[in-house]
């Protein structure tokens, strides 16, 4: 697979993670009244028909990976993806940035949690999961860092706005979060080695493999988008660019 640019927009160009996990996000309405429906949105949901395409953009320094998705109904931070991407359409960069936004389109058409009856984030250590597909397009691109944008419903797990990071083997994976706890308010949850808590997250999958990243949580109820929870979870994908100074 190789990266293909995009001609109606400067500077952007495509590739597929899979081919097998495409899905029409449009029919999910709960996410579709809150997405502005620019010529980039529609073109990204095109695209997500065929299976979960990663965009890049920009050529030189640091490679960054800006995710959001793995649970396809968690909705607000797939919204603020498409909007941060927007953001940097045309812009000359310092960094090569990667998005993801929706990883697993087929769960986010059906509002789901989990891909074919699998949790994502616990299954990305399993080989030809989804999930361990996309950590293995991480090594493939040479990415240097990688930040996984989520929410989370009151009494659920974390429950509370939060950045997940580990200490071990990938000690910025710390820094990182802590950057973004003083930067926007989000709670640190920090462990001392990566998946020491359960296994195949992608954060500690990345972490693991030496790839320092970081997971993020906006308070939202699962399957819906509440005021506020879009702008919180973008301030946090901008914090964590912004920790390498893009």
């Amino acid at each position: 697979m190789h990266f293909k640019k995009i001609g109606e927009f400067d500077n952007l160009e495509m590739d597929y993670v899979s081919d097998f996990s495409g899905g029409y996000i449009s029919r999910n309405g709960n996410l579709l009244k809150e997405l502005e429906l620019n010529e980039l949105a529609q073109f990204i949901l095109e695209k997500c028909v065929y299976g979960t395409p990663v965009f890049k953009l920009g050529d030189c320094g640091t490679k960054i990976l800006i995710m959001s998705g793995i649970h396809g109904n968690e909705l607000s931070p797939q919204i603020a993806n498409v909007k941060l991407m927007n953001n940097f359409i045309g812009r000359d960069l310092n960094a090569t940035l990667y998005f993801i936004p929706f990883a697993s389109p087929k769960s986010t058409m059906y509002n789901e949690r989990t891909f074919n009856e699998r949790d994502l984030n616990r299954s990305a250590h399993i080989k030809n999961s989804l999930s361990n597909l996309i950590v293995e397009k991480i090594e493939d691109l040479g990415i240097d860092f990688v930040g996984d944008f989520h929410s989370t419903a009151y009494n659920s797990n974390p429950g509370i706005e939060s950045v997940f990071s580990s200490k071990s083997p990938s000690p910025e994976s710390f820094l990182i979060a802590n950057y973004i706890s003083r930067d926007v308010g989000s709670d640190i949850i920090s462990f001392d080695f990566a998946g020491a808590s359960y296994k195949g997250a992608v954060e500690d999958v990345c972490n693991l493999k030496r790839i320092p990243a970081v997971t993020c949580e906006v308070l939202c109820p699962f399957g819906n988008v509440v005021r506020g929870s879009v702008e919180k979870s973008l301030a946090q994908m901008k914090s964590f660019l912004a920790y390498f100074g893009v």
